[in-house]
């Protein structure tokens, strides 16, 4: 594990957890990893909230093959559509560290890190006033309450808030775990969210920095791929899975 590049505040899953981005197919996952809808659910003004796991799906077959050009007709299961369907399967985003291009926003107690390319539309950026404003306003305790919520409700890691006495990073704690994005407010399904840092490599051995959060394209239209870039939202995607959002939700603090 020392020649890989890890993400400040992730923690690389156990060996027996990854998952392989095949150049003109599905992503096969290994470790058999739990794999759940889950649900962004809003708050009482209709913003982001939290999130809800739907229906689980089986990670049983070694590997299991889940679909990433957005046309199987088994999803999320690769059922071999991406032969014929009219996607683009080229990973074009860079192997650098999500930091390295990242804008600093400075507050009084607080700093955040934003890199705008991994921008997956999930919107918990937003309840009560906006992560960045909340972010300069740290001094205030309400205000950094929220600026570190929000930033590390933030699915693919696009946001994390850091305290500036430390120099540390506020990160969920996560087990190795994927989940389906569903956003019903805007009648969409996302991407797959990567969780407990599960090493993301291509077919000849490279892997991508190892991160706590990250949301790989289940649409095939991501332009930064084989991250989402939100697309979905704007083709307003859906993968037809039958499911409702009854199960456990994301705790309400970082540790």
């Amino acid at each position: 594990m020392s020649d890989l590049k890890i993400e400040t505040g992730s923690v690389p899953a156990p060996e027996t957890f990854s998952i392989t981005v095949t150049e003109k197919g599905p992503l096969l996952v290994y470790g058999k990893p739990p794999l759940a809808e889950q649900f962004i659910m809003p708050d009482e003004h209709n913003e982001s909230w939290y999130f809800q796991e739907g229906k689980h799906f089986s990670t049983e077959a070694e590997p299991t093959a889940l679909c990433r050009c957005g046309a199987s007709r088994r999803k999320p299961y690769c059922d071999g559509s991406h032969e014929h369907a009219r996607w683009d399967p080229e990973l074009t985003s860079d192997q650098e560290p999500l930091l390295n291009e990242a804008e600093v926003i400075e507050g009084g107690t607080l700093a955040m890190t934003d890199n705008p390319k991994y921008c997956v539309f999930a919107r918990f950026c937003h309840p009560g006033g906006d992560a960045w404003t909340l972010t300069e306003h740290s001094d205030d305790p309400e205000a950094r309450r929220l600026a570190i919520r929000e930033a590390s409700m933030c699915p693919s890691g696009r946001l994390m808030a850091w305290d500036k006495l430390s120099q540390k990073p506020y990160e969920f704690r996560f087990e190795p775990s994927l989940g389906l994005i569903e956003d019903v407010a805007i009648g969409a399904s996302g991407g797959l969210w990567i969780r407990g840092g599960i090493p993301l490599r291509r077919e000849d051995g490279r892997t991508y920095e190892i991160r706590n959060r990250a949301v790989v394209c289940r649409c095939g239209q991501s332009a930064n791929k084989p991250y989402c870039d939100g697309t979905h939202a704007a083709i307003k995607w859906r993968d037809g899975l039958e499911g409702d959002p009854v199960g456990e939700t994301i705790p309400e603090e970082v540790y």
